[in-house]
């Protein structure tokens, strides 16, 4: 367990250390997801996961050669679908004589946006965007579904409850979070709505919001993050978030014009750009912000709901 655990920091260690990488590169957007995702929920979540881990592995009763096959049929496509891919880094790849020269010239008359990031992913390519986050919503619908399963009592493993952790021994932590709270949700808001002008945008801002949600619950006790939190009203959020995503698309639809063209969205062009980004990160801010509390606190809480049921057992 403890090799595992150093394993674990190891690797919070190496995404932090990737994110100063490509702070060095310039490439403050991809450190600002690297840092929260990679270093951050990532690990928080991987140790949630192994508090709810047993020592020892059940017998497997079978053999699944059939996913082994899948696997490895899924992989062999995926191998050679790159084959005809240009060499990474390569001048004449069409990418950078065609695709980047038109953003990096473009996109400000275009878009009017300084960051070219925040163009391309919220307006050249807002389709797949769109589609990252419906994925995001569809895996934290998985995992609703899944950990909502009842489990048997012989599951229940010897671990130590969030809800009886340091919330109730360390008095500093606890005041130190009071304060630190504010300030990393004032941040997220800050990432969230300054993404058109500076590194950020609602991936990265959702993701600060809930690692704020999750310090709150670890200090003070996955009871009192529930009276606190509503988890049916995040539920509704996570759909409302993708319905804001894709309900910008509908208008631009009805108004005839192609899918996600934020131009009719003001007499302006470029002020309709403005505003259809702003409203489509916000409803990306908002679904990853719930989902990463959904699989959180479904993770966690199996902890307290099957310690509960084996003290009302008893």
């Amino acid at each position: 367990m403890k090799d595992l655990l150093a394993v674990i920091m190891l690797l919070g260690i190496y995404g932090l250390l990737s994110a100063s990488f490509f702070v060095v590169m310039d490439a403050v957007d991809v450190a600002f997801t690297e840092a929260s995702v990679g270093a951050g929920i990532s690990t928080l979540l991987m140790l949630v996961t192994i508090s709810m881990t047993g020592r020892s592995e059940h017998p497997v009763r079978h053999k699944p050669l059939l996913a082994l096959a899948v696997v490895i049929f899924t992989g062999g496509l995926l191998i050679y679908g790159t084959l005809d891919m240009p060499y990474f880094g390569l001048a004449e790849a069409p990418i950078h004589q065609h695709v980047a020269p038109r953003y990096i010239n473009d996109s400000m008359q275009e878009i009017g946006v300084p960051n070219i990031v925040t163009s391309v992913l919220a307006s050249y390519r807002a389709f797949d965007t769109f589609g990252e986050v419906v994925v995001i919503f569809t895996a934290g619908i998985g995992v609703l579904a899944l950990l909502s399963v009842a489990r048997r009592r012989d599951d229940v493993t010897k671990i130590d409850s969030l809800n009886m952790s340091m919330h109730e021994k360390y008095l500093i932590l606890r005041i130190v979070t009071k304060i630190l709270i504010p300030f990393i949700l004032l941040f997220a808001f800050y990432v969230q709505f300054h993404g058109d002008y500076g590194p950020g945008g609602g991936f990265q801002a959702g993701v600060i919001f809930a690692a704020a949600i999750f310090l709150y619950t670890m200090l003070f006790g996955m009871s009192t993050a529930r009276r606190v939190i509503n988890q049916s009203l995040i539920q509704l959020l996570a759909a409302i978030g993708v319905l804001l995503y894709g309900s910008v698309g509908v208008v631009s639809l009805l108004n005839g014009r192609n899918f996600f063209d934020y131009s009719v969205l003001a007499t302006d062009p470029v002020a309709g750009q403005h505003l259809g980004i702003l409203l489509i990160e916000l409803g990306v801010g908002i679904t990853v912000a719930s989902i990463m509390i959904i699989i959180f606190f479904n993770f966690a809480g199996r902890i307290e709901d099957q310690q509960n049921k084996v003290n009302q057992d008893l």
